[in-house]
């Protein structure tokens, strides 16, 4: 399978997710509101693809090698509250926890490709 290849097949799956439902959940009514969940929502993607040229006898020139992978994160945060009177936005204030997790991620994967750099 060819990285084209790959790169498609992720696009299509991704593609069955990717909707308005994803963000904005479904309501519910109770007491005269209807509250309506908010997320976010987040896609990463990667992919590479490698061949290794004939050198002496170690290859026939027919290596390679390829992948892809990708992810999806959802992290609601906060609802809409719709009244008979008003409409409003409620965060849950997840700002500081996002942005300590991503710090923190970010920290977590230099440090691992520097081991792997070591090794």
């Amino acid at each position: 399978m060819g990285v084209q290849d790959i790169i498609q097949s992720i696009a299509e799956k991704t593609q069955s997710s990717a909707h308005v439902k994803t963000v904005y959940g479904e309501p519910v009514v109770a007491d005269g509101k209807t509250v309506v969940p908010v997320a976010r929502v987040a896609y990463g993607f990667g992919g590479g693809a490698g061949s290794r040229a004939k050198t002496g006898n170690e290859s026939d020139g027919k290596d390679e090698g390829g992948g892809g992978g990708g992810g999806c994160a959802v992290l609601p945060v906060g609802v809409v509250e719709i009244t008979g009177e008003s409409t409003r936005y409620i965060s849950f204030g997840l700002a500081p926890k996002l942005t300590a997790g991503v710090l923190a991620g970010a920290m977590v994967g230099y440090l691992l490709g520097r081991l792997r750099r070591k090794a």
